[in-house]
């Protein structure tokens, strides 16, 4: 990025941010009813040989990226909860790229069917991980404990009401188990073998890989690139888990029993479809558009992370846009993305203090309409225009 831009984009955010802040508070500021939904032609739960077939026939080839990606780098991850409280914004399809920040957007949207769609192979892998764990697991503490290689309280139970603050407490407390981790991994590899996905031994060593990555560095594990020097501003594993959204609520999907356990009965449902894909490919998000229209229903939220920056940078953003008019979507349809602002050491109009990431939030209507107008130029003016204010 040339010194110019960065200029050039602080002057237009802080002209553009005021003045769209300003109207979406006009527009948006009476939250209205959710539209209702046709009814779902499809939503009950996918047997495994479904499930392999949905994946397989919705995914292209993969691609690279210069990240691990286990977990979140953007410690504001939560701070759109509010305003999809707020709105009212429940039900429908749910898409998100990236690990499990997605599982407290969907803890918070309950959704009636979820696709993660992600480049990277791994990504798919790390969810079919997740989603051996979500199985073997009674309850948030079990789950943490089965991530972690640790043993499980007694009177497992009686943790269902406990704080994610005492859940951390005692993960970070109790030492962990190489026998106790080694009994985990053989049985998730026997989970996900069971899906009937054709997986390559390879497959199952990327995910004995990312198991002992979280095994190694417990609680503190962060987000980590190639060729790229860590930032220390990224968030350990326990700063997201015990994270906040705008009102002080501790918002993660592990903060609340009753999220967890929505989630694992997606998961168990096989209702949560990992998707190797390009935003900006050939097929895996328009066939994802597809078989959401075929279910009857609406996207409520995409979450798009920052992959947007990289799709303009490389000159993909126009295919995705197209791709994104493949989803059935209405006006309270929802993309949630991330900013970096601090990275460059600029701060977004809508960031918070102590935060080097910030989220956002657009409706998927007005993002299509403004490119179709040709209103984007440049990233500063997708991060900036028809922004709905999360307070």
């Amino acid at each position: 990025m040339t010194r110019k831009f960065w200029l050039t984009f602080i002057l237009v955010s802080g002209l553009c941010g005021q003045s769209l802040t300003r109207f979406d508070r006009r527009v948006y500021s009476q939250d209205v009813p959710p539209r209702p939904v046709a009814s779902p032609k499809s939503t009950e739960a996918l047997s495994n040989a479904d499930f392999a077939k949905l994946i397989d026939r919705l995914s292209e080839s993969g691609g690279y990226f210069d990240t691990d990606n286990l977990i979140s780098n953007e410690a504001s991850y939560l701070h759109v909860l509010g305003k999809l409280k707020k709105m009212g914004l429940r039900g429908g399809a749910y898409i998100g790229v990236g690990p499990d920040q997605n599982f407290s957007y969907i803890a918070q949207l309950r959704p009636q069917i979820v696709y993660i769609i992600d480049i990277r192979r791994d990504n798919l892998l790390e969810h079919l991980f997740f989603k051996a764990l979500f199985a073997g697991a009674r309850n948030r503490v079990e789950y943490l404990c089965l991530l972690f290689g640790k043993p499980a309280p007694e009177a497992l139970g009686s943790w269902d009401a406990k704080s994610i603050q005492q859940i951390v407490e005692y993960i970070d407390r109790t030492p962990s188990r190489r026998n106790q981790f080694d009994g985990t991994r053989a049985a998730v590899a026997q989970r996900i073998k069971s899906i009937g996905l054709t997986l390559t031994e390879a497959d199952y060593t990327t995910i004995a890989r990312i198991h002992e990555a979280f095994f190694s560095a417990g609680l503190d594990l962060r987000f980590t690139s190639r060729n790229r020097p860590a930032r220390q501003y990224y968030p350990t594993y326990r700063d997201l888990l015990v994270e906040h959204d705008l009102t002080g609520r501790q918002a993660s999907y592990l903060a609340d029993e009753g999220d967890f356990q929505f989630l694992k009965s997606l998961e168990a449902r096989n209702l949560i479809v990992p998707v190797v894909g390009n935003f900006a490919g050939e097929r895996a998000l328009s066939a994802i558009g597809r078989d959401v229209a075929e279910r009857g229903l609406r996207v409520s939220a995409f979450y798009a992370s920052n992959v947007e920056f990289y799709l303009m940078r490389e000159g993909g953003f126009d295919r995705f846009i197209e791709n994104m008019k493949h989803l059935p979507y209405d006006e309270r349809s929802l993309i949630i993305r991330s900013y970096f602002s601090g990275a460059f050491g600029y701060a977004h109009p809508q960031s918070v203090p102590g935060y080097f990431s910030t989220q956002l939030l657009q409706t998927i209507e007005s993002l299509i309409k403004e490119h179709s107008s040709g209103g984007y130029e440049s990233y500063s003016d997708l991060v900036t225009k028809h922004l709905l204010d999360l307070r």
